[in-house]
């Protein structure tokens, strides 16, 4: 079960957060930032050509004992980043489809017409996806 999920633009700036937790919500808005440095460095490594340049996910980003962080980056450097309780023994692939989830909705989200790019989203049909994947286990 995904505990916060953040979607960052490509200047890092925060274009749609949620939390389970509205206690935490401030905390995990300071975990999701800290976790661009991960992702700054897993795709300055990338560059190197052993990588698939296709690969979009980018694994876990870092654990501590009440979370784990993952990430995910689009082509066009949107950045998708989950926190996950970590009693919640996911695989890998599970990760995967959860992210692959929530960038179908990113991109029908982005594609409606009253979207203005780079704002923040609001769209009521993301926000059931996405809270969809807080409610269940893929």
């Amino acid at each position: 079960m995904a505990v916060a999920i953040a979607v960052l633009g490509k200047e890092n700036s925060l274009k749609y957060f949620v939390c389970l937790n509205p206690e935490l919500d401030l905390q995990f808005r300071y975990k999701m930032h800290t976790a661009l440095d991960f992702i700054e460095e897993k795709l300055s490594s990338a560059g190197k050509p052993t990588n698939d340049v296709r690969e979009l996910y980018l694994g876990q980003l870092y654990a501590a004992e009440d979370y784990k962080l993952y990430g995910y980056v689009t082509n066009t450097k949107i950045k998708f980043i989950i926190a996950v309780d970590p009693t919640n023994m996911l695989r890998d692939n599970e990760i995967r489809s959860m992210f692959r989830t929530l960038h179908n909705a990113y991109a029908d989200a982005a594609c409606c017409p009253f979207y203005v790019p780079g704002s923040m989203i609001k769209s009521p049909k993301f926000d059931k996806i996405v809270k969809g994947l807080m409610e269940e286990v893929v």
